[in-house]
């Protein structure tokens, strides 16, 4: 496994990812540094207007039908006229056929016998700094819906969860079909974590872990654990699907291990590759695409 952000294509080897030591970004330092702060791939630091969503509307407001549809996610504003003509689209459990009819947020509009929403579906991606809690809710310490707080006017939620000092990936979303999918058990979602120790790891104890531990938790299996081509024998890259929050902490530490960095690089095939540290950024369509078809 590759020390820098590489594209996660194909299965991980130790040989296969790139070599080196990448260099840390200046974002990496400074709280100033954080938060808010939009990204383009390999351009400068985007306008905030350019990702601010539209005005929020009010339960009392009406939209055309048509619309409400199409910001559900479900086809576009031209196929929801299609779809409403031939009576796919219900509201108040009864078929609307009108064109142009009007609803309000409070009514119940079901697609093909499926409730929709019109919120757009958002997607942002946060390359995520120490010292953040993953957690929607207020509190007295950092949390990670501060450095996203801009990103959008929809309610966004992460998808599964870092510790406060474990870096990296961190997807968020108001698509909660993808959400569930995404951090469901069985979902088999590639992760890979790079872990730097405090000491080097014994070629033993890395065949010990490719093996599998049992802990308190179950029998822990990874599916793949290197030393990171280029690097000392402490750092070390770890590949899993379904795992518990602070797993990898615990799996070193009963072999008497302690990490001193755990860092996410890849989260379901996205990357970090020109996201510096606490900035986030829209993922593209065909990422979306790609998720959706996980």
């Amino acid at each position: 496994m590759s020390r820098g952000d590489n594209s996660g294509k194909g299965k991980t080897s130790r040989k296969q990812e790139g070599k080196g030591k990448s260099k840390s970004n200046a974002n990496d330092k400074g709280k100033s540094n954080y938060g808010n702060k939009p990204y383009v791939r390999g351009k400068a630091l985007a306008k905030k207007a350019s990702n601010a969503a539209p005005k929020k509307l009010s339960d009392s407001d009406e939209i055309r039908l048509n619309k409400y549809v199409a910001n559900s996610g479900v086809c576009s504003r031209r196929d929801a006229d299609l779809y409403i003509k031939t009576g796919s689209v219900w509201v108040n459990g009864k078929p609307i056929t009108e064109m142009g009819y009007k609803v309000k947020l409070t009514d119940e509009v079901k697609f093909d016998g499926r409730l929709i929403t019109p919120h757009k579906k958002e997607y942002v991606l946060l390359n995520k700094p120490k010292g953040f809690v993953t957690s929607t809710s207020p509190e007295k310490t950092k949390t990670v819906m501060d450095l996203v707080a801009n990103a959008s006017k929809s309610v966004l939620k992460p998808v599964g969860r870092l510790e406060r000092n474990t870096t990296g990936l961190l997807l968020f979303t108001n698509d909660v079909d993808l959400e569930k999918k995404l951090t469901h058990h069985k979902s088999g979602v590639r992760k890979i974590f790079h872990v730097e120790l405090e000491r080097n790891l014994k070629f033993e104890d890395l065949q010990k872990i490719e093996k599998g531990i049992k802990l308190e938790e179950g029998f822990i299996n990874v599916d793949e654990i290197s030393y990171i081509e280029g690097a000392s024998k402490n750092e070390i890259g770890v590949q899993l699907q379904s795992a518990k929050n602070g797993i990898i902490h615990k799996l070193f530490e009963h072999l008497n291990y302690s990490v001193v960095k755990l860092d996410r690089v890849i989260f379901a095939g996205l990357t970090k590759k020109d996201l510096p540290r606490g900035h986030w950024r829209i993922l593209t369509e065909q990422e979306v695409i790609n998720l959706r078809m996980m």
